[in-house]
């Protein structure tokens, strides 16, 4: 089970908004490339100002981003805007991100750059086996349980909780070795289903 599932109530409730930027002019790629650069925006400043308040950006911003995330895959499928450039920036762009907003959290105790590092590897996994479907000539794989719009979820609640509380609670430690786990069975679940539709 994964949020990914609950996608497409999300995307019926963006699509009008779609519309209106399709006939805007604005481009699928466009979007890729600015959810991407606030991303590495806003990693680049809780490095560089660790401080509670700033975290409550994260939990915003990830929610931000996953509509991004739709609207760029809105306007690349159903308005015509459907381009090999476009895949590799969206797989990239994913990565990327996702790099960019964990890194902060190596900051504040109790976790730590080593975990992060392990979780940012496990991620960047998950899409590379989410991707080779693709490669396979299958269409690309989102199984969970720690996809994409999952760790958007952990890593918007740790925000929410440093922004609240200024520090993370010491048993939130365990987190980090527990979502490896997550991330380890969501690497096998898309090879397995990789597999099957083969």
């Amino acid at each position: 089970m994964s949020i990914y599932k609950l996608k497409s109530s999300f995307q019926s409730l963006l699509r009008p908004l779609v519309g209106r930027l399709a006939g805007m002019g604005l481009t699928a790629n466009q979007v890729t490339l600015v959810a991407a650069v606030v991303s590495v925006g806003i990693g680049a400043l809780l490095l560089a100002r660790p401080e509670p308040a700033l975290f409550a950006l994260v939990p915003v911003w990830m929610f931000l981003r996953m509509a991004f995330n739709a609207v760029d895959g809105m306007l690349a499928r159903e308005h015509g805007q459907k381009s090999a450039l476009g895949g590799y920036l969206n797989e990239i762009a994913d990565v990327v991100s996702d790099a960019a907003l964990y890194v902060p959290f190596a900051l504040i105790a109790p976790f730590s750059l080593p975990w992060l590092a392990a979780i940012i590897f496990l991620a960047t996994l998950t899409e590379f086996a989410g991707v080779l479907g693709v490669a396979h000539g299958n269409g690309r794989n989102y199984e969970g349980p720690m996809g994409k719009s999952d760790r958007a979820l952990l890593f918007g609640a740790l925000g929410a909780l440093v922004a609240g509380f200024g520090t993370l609670p010491e048993w939130t430690w365990h987190i980090q070795p527990m979502a490896c786990v997550l991330l380890a069975w969501t690497v096998v679940n898309r090879v397995r289903a990789g597999l099957a539709e083969t």
